[in-house]
């Protein structure tokens, strides 16, 4: 019994959660023009970019959270897992002014990690 609670509790891991928020004054892609990529293929960036042209796609906020006193900690890896799979819906290149959070303790979990950023496509 007590093995059966502690695999089940060892499956459990970590969960993200998230959201976009359009840019004031960007312009929403036209329907049929948002090209989905592979979040590995969304680049991370704590700085702006200045040597391309770019245009801001939407904010994104998200927040990593540990599911039990088991799991791993939330780390900034992990965060910008989940900054990448959101920003790869919207057909993001890359997310710059990547920023973290702190580790903290939430309601219904273990350990938290915010992270924000701004998802943006290279101009062609």
């Amino acid at each position: 019994m007590v093995v059966a609670v502690g695999l089940s509790l060892a499956a459990c891991g970590t969960r993200s959660s998230g959201s976009v928020a359009p840019v004031t004054g960007a312009a929403p892609a036209p329907a049929g023009q948002v090209v989905h990529r592979e979040p590995s293929d969304v680049k991370i960036y704590e700085t702006d970019i200045t040597d391309r042209k770019y245009h801001a796609l939407g904010d994104i906020s998200v927040t990593v959270s540990k599911n039990t006193i088991f799991d791993d900690d939330p780390t900034p890896a992990k965060v910008n897992e989940a900054l990448q799979q959101h920003a790869a819906k919207i057909g993001a290149d890359a997310v710059i002014l990547v920023r973290y959070g702190t580790v903290g303790i939430g309601f219904t979990s273990w350990g938290i990690l915010d992270g924000k950023g701004r998802a943006i496509a290279f101009d062609k």
